[in-house]
């Protein structure tokens, strides 16, 4: 599992329409950070250099997933949410037990999207099942990369 601590960012900003025209328009992305101002932060430097009008972070919220299976895949261009039912079993009673667990997942389709979490699930140790798939409104995901010195400077 991750460590992550992961937080939704909605960032309204103007954008360029085929017209020339701006109209603001809220985008949602997910942003890897220690707690809510370096959500902010993180997220206004991401995203900056894409908007020349204003920008806005206008709801933070924080979420919790398992993992975040990513895609090379050109079309691979949505993020899924994958509710996993983990099965193990309860060593006093000798029961079944479901924990849930939700994994984020990128690819094209609802079908992609099953396929690439068996592919980054095999090898689990753990027997699952997938409970549902949701498509999210999730842009783009933003895991933090430390900087070198000289980046900084």
């Amino acid at each position: 599992m991750e460590i992550n601590s992961w937080y939704e960012c909605k960032v309204k900003m103007d954008v360029m329409k085929d017209d020339g025209t701006t109209k603001p328009e809220t985008f949602t992305y997910l942003v890897d950070a220690l707690n809510f101002t370096e959500a902010e932060s993180r997220i206004i430097e991401e995203v900056k250099p894409y908007t020349s009008g204003t920008l806005d972070v206008a709801n933070i919220k924080r979420v919790k997933f398992g993992e975040i299976f990513t895609s090379d895949s050109d079309v691979a261009d949505k993020w899924y949410k994958v509710r996993c039912l983990f099965i193990t079993i309860d060593e006093k009673t000798q029961t079944e037990k479901e924990i849930a667990n939700n994994m984020l997942v990128q690819a094209g389709t609802f079908h992609e999207a099953v396929a690439q979490f068996d592919k980054g699930m095999k090898g689990s140790l753990m027997d699952y099942r997938i409970a549902s798939v949701q498509e999210t409104k999730i842009m783009d995901v933003f895991r933090y990369v430390a900087r070198s010195k000289k980046e900084e400077a």
